[in-house]
């Protein structure tokens, strides 16, 4: 819930400049919804995706309040993040609920990122392991191989958002491991590999590079740093 109009347009400009017509990267935004139809037309024809924050789990109907994924695929989003550890944590959201998104956005071809992630009291008991396979198994529950091909994971230690603590390149290569094995174990090995595995959790200019250096790391679901071009595109340029 960050920016106003105008900052978020400017945001978008000084991407799509930035960007060009690049191929060699993938880059979404995902802006709050009441901007989503201007940043999707003023992205058209650009490399880059726009994405919403969260959808609901009913396709219409008497939801005061909610946003169906019709509504975000007539405005032209792309894809959704659905699972955020904000939604999880601050709103309640449980993985069957979230499960239930996946599978709405995934029926009118919206790319999902699925995120997934510990607290510090989980991590300090040693259930890091547990907490994010029963949140991996159960957000992809009764989701097909070939659907995986439109659902990126986002690993995303909640101790790490927005704290300035980042998981060490080993804590984090550590975890997307496990999760690669887990989807390998709930399809082909074929399907666990092509996967995308985001890191999410404080990712900076100054540390992007190591972390996008760790085995299984594909990618990065970036949060405060996304808000400012000076921050975002050294970050998206870190293999320049």
């Amino acid at each position: 819930m960050n920016l106003d109009r105008r900052s978020a347009l400017d945001l978008a400009g000084a991407l799509r400049e930035s960007l060009g017509d690049r191929t060699d990267v993938d880059v979404a935004v995902f802006p709050p919804f009441v901007y989503l139809d201007e940043i999707a037309r003023a992205l058209a024809g650009s490399p880059i995706k726009v994405g919403a924050q969260n959808c609901c789990d009913e396709e219409s109907g008497a939801f005061t309040g909610e946003v169906s994924v019709g509504m975000l695929k007539d405005v032209g989003a792309d894809t959704v993040i659905l699972g955020h550890s904000e939604r999880r944590h601050l709103y309640g959201e449980a993985n069957g609920l979230i499960n239930r998104k996946v599978h709405r956005a995934l029926e009118v071809d919206l790319e999902v990122v699925l995120c997934i992630g510990e607290l510090l009291e989980e991590r300090e008991d040693g259930q890091t392991e547990p907490v994010v396979r029963s949140q991996l198994q159960e957000g992809l529950q009764g989701i097909s191989a070939i659907q995986m091909q439109k659902v990126t994971i986002a690993y995303e230690p909640v101790w790490a958002i927005g704290t300035g603590v980042v998981a060490t390149v080993d804590q984090a290569a550590e975890v997307h491991s496990y999760l690669r094995g887990v989807l390998s174990g709930l399809y082909a090995q074929g399907v666990a590999d092509s996967t995308r595995i985001q890191y999410g959790g404080s990712v900076k200019p100054d540390n992007v590079k190591a972390l996008m250096s760790a085995p299984d790391v594909d990618g990065a679901l970036v949060g405060g740093a996304s808000l400012k071009p000076d921050l975002f595109i050294p970050i998206i340029d870190f293999a320049r």
